[in-house]
């Protein structure tokens, strides 16, 4: 990826008028406004700085091209894609850099390379993609010799599949769409599409227990996770490759969500499916949040549910509709028809379906009978087409709202049908009063989607102009966010791992003596605790 946002050159998304006049009206932004990452040459980043029998063992054990230390190698691993970590390198602030990125090309290097960081003390950072939107993959070097970023791209050889058991062996460093491809040359799919999708790898998604957009359907990828292979500093942990099993608490649950704190994630055998042969996406329309989400819950509740469920709430609709309104006469009619059916500004749900033509059509059916009793209104596949096609667009727009000076980022949760109500508001007036009361008009947004027959999540989006001290407005609504979360009953994170940012609420959900539990692993598998320090654990002092 860029060095300073998401995807590569010539990828953007360009804001619409409608857009521009949205940000002036909603947020009081100028939208003549850029605010341009600076130019590389400029970037500040401290230099390498490796001990030099650490510097010449790595290059000797990894070869020429498996040790970088050149400052576009090393930009490129000094953060990942959280709004902070965006707002630093834009600025030209990489003083996290690494001293190194290790590139080993083997589950055995990777081990050479722990082995060799662990006896000189010099922190190790596991990189995938470098998505991560919670500060997981920024170095820390304090209280270390150095600090090396291992980049799993050369971990990416070996998808074999298993096509009568439908499971598929897998190499940690794969990215999404090279692992898409490779299962539907075999006729199967994984069917984990997370958001960033583009970019990340297969080891980020188990490390992170990521959830795709279709996890209702395919299920999240700590269900997809048949084993896995984890390379740590004091060994190799491995688990068996079975369907299920009694032999005590699980390994493979250990690691995954782990966040490279225990070891990496070099090899995973996940379950796979035959490839689908039709999809069907397509929208209705809930008079209220309310009822939107007493017909998702029904839906579920009598597994009749889609595989993609997404339900925005009143302020997302709108600036779906407002973003993608074309005046069109059969737009005009559309909001007539939506008016007489009382559900003008009313709530948006995307539905897909994917299977056989058969599969899908019996299921779409049974849905839809079930959302008409609910009050749903069918608005048709015309804006399910259109989320489908856009459906990775969001980070590339994030970068577009940055050069234009405002603030915009997304954080999730998960709760109870029971409590859904109440933690959605709790969470929307914590944010809203967080950034109006540092003299800021917010917009904030909340979609449902990944639901389950007790609960489901509730996914936020939220903006404002930003301000000059652009990470203090940000933390001060993080952290109310997060405090309504924890007090609300929800859980801190449901599919954006931990990373930096959550970390000192952990406790709040596994208790101290879960925490201690994690860190008597983190002794036994780490004990020089040189794997990505700062992330997941809560300080002590915390």
């Amino acid at each position: 990826m860029r060095w300073w946002g998401w995807g590569e050159d010539g990828h953007a998304v360009p804001l619409s008028p409608a857009a521009e006049d949205l940000l002036r009206d909603e947020l009081g932004a100028d939208p003549s406004v850029r605010k341009p990452p600076v130019a590389f040459e400029t970037v500040s980043m401290p230099e390498p700085n490796l001990p030099d029998a650490v510097r010449e063992r790595l290059a000797t054990a990894l070869g020429a091209e498996g040790l970088r230390d050149d400052r576009e190698t090393r930009a490129a691993h000094a953060v990942g894609r959280s709004y902070p970590d965006l707002v630093r390198i834009r600025s030209g602030d990489a003083s996290s850099a690494p001293d190194a990125v290790a590139l080993p090309g083997s589950a055995e290097l990777v081990a050479a390379v722990l082995g060799l960081c662990a006896q000189h003390r010099v922190a190790v950072v596991p990189f995938g993609g470098g998505t991560s939107v919670v500060g997981g993959v920024e170095p820390v070097r304090e209280g270390f010799a150095g600090a090396v970023s291992l980049d799993l791209g050369r971990v990416s050889e070996a998808v074999d599949v298993d096509r009568t058991s439908l499971t598929a062996r897998v190499d940690a460093g794969l990215l999404g769409p090279e692992l898409e491809r490779r299962l539907r040359e075999q006729g199967v799919t994984l069917g984990h599409f997370p958001q960033s999708f583009e970019y990340s790898t297969v080891g980020g998604w188990v490390a992170t227990r990521s959830a795709g957009q279709a996890s209702t359907g395919y299920g999240r990828i700590d269900e997809l996770v048949e084993a896995v292979r984890c390379v740590t500093p004091a060994g190799e942990l491995g688990t068996k490759a079975v369907p299920a099993s009694a032999a005590g608490p699980s390994l493979r649950e250990l690691v995954v969500g782990s966040e490279g704190v225990l070891g990496v994630i070099c090899e995973v055998t996940l379950r796979v499916r035959p490839a689908p042969a039709a999809r069907r996406y397509e929208a209705w329309s809930f008079a209220s949040f309310a009822e939107g989400c007493d017909g998702f819950r029904v839906l579920e509740q009598a597994g009749a549910a889609a595989d993609v469920n997404r339900l925005s709430d009143d302020d997302e609709t709108r600036l779906t509709m407002a973003l993608g309104s074309s005046g069109s006469t059969t737009e005009k009619l559309g909001r007539r028809y939506l008016r007489m059916r009382g559900h003008e500004g009313g709530c948006l749900a995307i539905l897909g379906f994917e299977g056989s033509e058969e599969q899908v059509e019996d299921r779409r059916r049974e849905a839809a009978a079930l959302l008409r009793a609910g009050g749903g209104v069918s608005l048709g596949h015309r804006p399910g087409d259109a989320w489908y096609r856009s459906r990775f667009a969001a980070p590339y727009l994030r970068d577009e709202l940055l050069e234009r000076g405002v603030l915009v980022d997304t954080l999730e949760t998960a709760t109870s049908w029971a409590n859904l109500g109440k933690l959605h508001e709790a969470v929307r007036e914590a944010l809203s009063g967080a950034l109006a009361g540092r003299g800021t008009q917010p917009l904030v947004m909340c979609h449902v989607s990944h639901l389950y027959p007790s609960g489901a999540s509730l996914y936020f989006t939220f903006l404002a102009r930003q301000e000059d001290d652009a990470l203090a407005q940000w933390e001060a609504a993080k952290t109310a966010a997060s405090e309504a979360i924890v007090a609300g009953g929800g859980t801190i994170t449901h599919h954006h791992a931990i990373g930096r940012d959550h970390r000192r609420w952990l406790a709040a959900e596994d208790g101290e003596l879960g925490i201690e539990v994690l860190r008597a692993a983190k002794q036994r598998l780490d004990p020089a605790g040189v794997m990505n320090p700062g992330k997941l654990l809560p300080d002590r002092a915390d």
